[in-house]
């Protein structure tokens, strides 16, 4: 265990949220993980689940809606020794960020990216979201929603991703077993995480989700990426927990050769006429 606790603040977050207990089992796994608070960076973009950079004690940066992926991949390329973990909403990442979404995965910089997968805009109120079932009614929807729901997990792993898995918040110790392994995982990793939103999803519920998620079998193949696709498309009246697909890759930094030095590119010298002379070559 890491003797420096990674301390959490007093959120804002609605009693009941699913995100408390993300926040929870996130210092648990970092705590496990044998990082201290000064060797991580969490990042968010808008809304509830991106706040959570907010209320714990690690270095921080809250970007913009859906932009919290481009500020984390370039702290890891610039830091190799730093670990970057993401903590975005459903909206967040795979609506607004839904493009960066996709190129990062191409990409494969080496962070750690939890998706706080609600179901629905929260911090605006109830809306719609890119995984909001079809015929789910909110205040905007007033008929429900018409839009085929994102399948975040199968995307990810159609376009290539080396680790992709599903946690639920409701069993703290699955979660966090899953964020120790996403966080030590060398490589873009992507854990969708199924949360209640208490305030403004009244169907997807800890009750729901209880009834339906199962933990994949022992035994489980998370090596096979179509048995993987097979899961992933596995929703309704079984949803399926666990590590889905897991395989090695070769990471952005390890792709160039001015990246792969000894020393992280921050602590590298600069010479100030260069980076003058690249300045005014744009003026």
């Amino acid at each position: 265990m890491c003797d420096v606790k990674f301390n959490v603040s007093e959120t804002a977050w609605c009693p009941g949220c699913g995100d408390l207990n993300i926040i929870e089992c996130l210092k648990s796994a970092l705590e496990q993980s044998g990082k201290q608070p000064h060797e991580v960076l969490v990042v968010g973009g808008i809304g509830q689940a991106a706040k959570t950079a907010q209320y714990i004690n690690t270095n921080g940066f809250c970007g913009l809606h859906g932009r919290s992926l481009p500020p984390a991949a370039a702290a890891k390329i610039v830091n190799k020794e730093l670990t970057v973990v993401v903590n975005t909403g459903d909206g967040d990442s795979y609506g607004e960020g839904g493009n960066h979404f996709i190129h990062n995965i191409r990409r494969n910089v080496d962070i750690t990216h939890f998706v706080h997968d609600n179901q629905i805009y929260g911090l605006t109120k109830g809306q719609a979201s890119p995984t909001t079932g079809i015929g789910h009614i909110t205040g905007v929807q007033t008929a429900g929603s018409m839009n085929e729901p994102l399948n975040p997990l199968l995307l990810a792993l159609a376009l290539g991703a080396g680790f992709v898995a599903r946690a639920f918040s409701g069993d703290k110790e699955h979660l966090t077993k899953i964020m120790l392994e996403a966080i030590r995982y060398k490589g873009y990793a992507l854990v969708d995480i199924l949360q209640p939103c208490v305030s403004f999803n009244k169907i997807n519920t800890f009750q729901w989700y209880s009834k339906r998620v199962y933990k994949l079998e022992e035994g489980y193949d998370n090596t096979d990426r179509l048995k993987a696709m097979e899961k992933a498309m596995e929703w309704g009246e079984r949803i399926p927990l666990g590590i889905l697909y897991k395989t090695e890759k070769q990471t952005f930094n390890e792709k160039f050769d001015f990246l792969k030095g000894d020393k992280p590119l921050v602590d590298r010298e600069t010479s100030l006429e260069k980076v003058k002379g690249y300045i005014n070559e744009f003026v």
